[in-house]
This record gives C-alpha cells, sequence and structure tokens, in this order.
C-alpha cells in the first residue's frame, strides 16, 4: 500500500526584509555623509587674486552683490541683520567659518561692516572670497 502525501505544500520563497534593510541603512549612510554644496543666492563677481586657496570648511556664506545688498542664505537682509543671521546658523551648525564673497565692484565700507558684524556674532575664522590668478 502506498501512501500518498495530500498534506499541505511548503512554498519556497526568498525572504527580502534582510536585503531591504541593508539597502536602507546604506540610504541613509549615504545621504548623512554627503556633503551639500551651498550656495549664497548671488551671482559674485569676484576680484582675482594670486594667493587664493580653496577653502573647504566654510559653513556659512554671505554675498555682498555691485549694488551694495547683502545676501545670507538665500535672502537679501539688512547689514544690521548679518549679527543675528550668522548668530542664528552658527547655532544651526557650530564650527566651520563664514566665507564673504563681496563683488569687485562693492563698496568696501559695506565688506568692512559686514566684517564687523561677522565678528560680533562670535565668529573668527572669516575668509573673503576671490579668484585664483594663473
Amino acid at each position: 500500500m502506498r501512501r500518498r502525501n495530500h498534506g499541505p505544500q511548503e512554498d519556497s520563497h526568498i525572504d527580502l526584509t534582510p536585503m531591504l534593510d541593508v539597502v536602507f541603512i546604506l540610504l541613509i549612510f549615504f545621504i548623512v555623509s554627503t556633503s551639500f554644496v551651498k550656495e549664497s543666492g548671488l551671482d559674485v563677481s569676484k576680484p582675482q587674486a594670486k594667493s587664493a586657496e580653496k577653502k573647504e570648511s566654510a559653513s556659512i556664506l554671505v554675498a555682498i552683490s555691485k549694488t551694495n545688498e547683502v545676501w545670507v542664505g538665500q535672502r537679501n537682509i539688512d547689514v544690521r541683520s548679518v549679527r543675528a543671521n550668522i548668530e542664528r546658523l552658527r547655532a544651526e551648525s557650530p564650527g566651520g567659518g563664514v566665507v564673504i564673497q563681496a563683488d569687485k565692484g562693492s563698496q568696501t565700507h559695506v565688506l568692512v561692516e559686514v566684517m564687523d558684524q561677522v565678528k560680533l556674532a562670535g565668529v573668527d575664522d572669516i575668509s573673503i572670497a576671490a579668484k585664483k590668478t594663473e
């Protein structure tokens, strides 16, 4: 007499949950470790300098247009509010410095006022952007 097994058959399938977990963790890792390019919100014609060096650790960009408008974080602000904006941005991301991108047509007194406000905000690492000439 033969026995026939008519019981429930096992479905053979691959569990994708561990693979999806690994992919999700890798995605989070790459998002967190990516450095984003920050824009000042303004196209600035930088002055040229032979001693210009690339700065890697700038966390805050301040731009001064040729019409002496001051831009911080894609917003046009008044010179008197530079200090408050820098203090707020430093609280959000401490460390790094401030790079001031002054147009070569802007007035020097605006640059000095912006540098003074940045200094009063407690930032000692201030750089001025320039194009490197050959």
